[in-house]
């Protein structure tokens, strides 16, 4: 990792573009730049591919940067990372925020893209040893990168078990807040929410969720850090899973129904969490 990473700042210099640039140039954030050249990231095949790109490199160039790639990948546990404060979600997040075709299952949590800030600070704060400044931090960022969202040429796909909706942290008063932010997420014209409710079936019991980033890799989540895979084989495997659980997935109004029939539940157990009795 810190050979590619130095590799990389050594050929930005050499074009003479600063990190913000690069970032710009390649369509990334420029935390996804300073942590790929510190070391400290690996970056997924598609993000390399754009940064070689922005800093049009010669053949030879490009295909030396993939090879480090390459070996990082083969690298036992490198797929495994996390943020510079050690909580998941960095990964994650930039991989998503690079991506112009971004499809997302979870059957526990929500996906980063569609938290609210109270809601994510709950997931960050979940992680092992999470500081509490770390956390704040790592909520911003999250935020930050959910404007990928209403950018044009963008599309995102989030599909979810309705156990997602009714898991919640906090009290009722954050989950009201959480659903009202579906509702708007789910009227953008780049977004579609799905939702498999429990009455259906699933097509195959889910043992996590995962995020697949145009059609170059994949994500999946864990208490510990995150996985990013990027072979081939394995992004059409889950790319296959996903249009499983999409098809089995309502969209549209019957997502919204279902949303609004959640909100009148969290609102009957008023502030303590418990039912507010008649």
């Amino acid at each position: 990792m810190k050979a590619l990473g130095a590799r990389l700042r050594g050929l930005r210099a050499e074009a003479g573009l600063t990190g913000a640039v690069l970032a710009q140039r390649a369509g990334v954030g420029q935390p996804t730049v300073s942590k790929v050249e510190n070391g400290r990231m690996v970056p997924s095949f598609d993000v390399l591919d754009r940064l070689s790109s922005a800093l049009s490199l010669d053949d030879s160039s490009a295909r030396e940067v993939r090879d480090l790639l390459v070996a990082v990948e083969a690298a036992p546990g490198a797929g495994l990372a996390s943020d510079d404060d050690g909580i998941p979600g960095a990964v994650l997040d930039d991989a998503v925020r690079a991506a112009r075709l971004v499809r997302s299952f979870q059957c526990v949590v929500l996906p980063g893209m569609l938290q609210s800030a109270e809601y994510a600070r709950h997931v960050f704060q979940s992680a092992p040893n999470s500081a509490p400044e770390a956390v704040g931090r790592a909520v911003a960022a999250r935020v930050e990168r959910q404007s990928a969202l209403y950018e044009p040429g963008r599309e995102s796909v989030f599909v979810l078990t309705e156990a997602v909706l009714r898991t919640w942290p906090g009290t009722p008063a954050l989950m009201l807040a959480q659903l009202d932010r579906l509702l708007a997420v789910d009227s953008l014209s780049s977004v579609r929410l799905g939702v498999i409710p429990w009455r259906r079936a699933v097509p195959v019991l889910p043992r996590h969720g995962f995020t697949v980033c145009d059609q170059q890799a994949v994500v999946v989540e864990s208490f510990a850090g995150e996985q990013m895979l990027a072979d081939p084989a394995e992004v059409a495997a889950y790319e296959e899973m996903f249009g499983a659980f999409e098809r089995a997935a309502m969209f549209g109004g019957e997502v919204r129904d279902l949303l609004l029939r959640v909100m009148k539940e969290f609102r009957d157990l008023g502030d303590t969490g418990h039912p507010v009795e008649e």
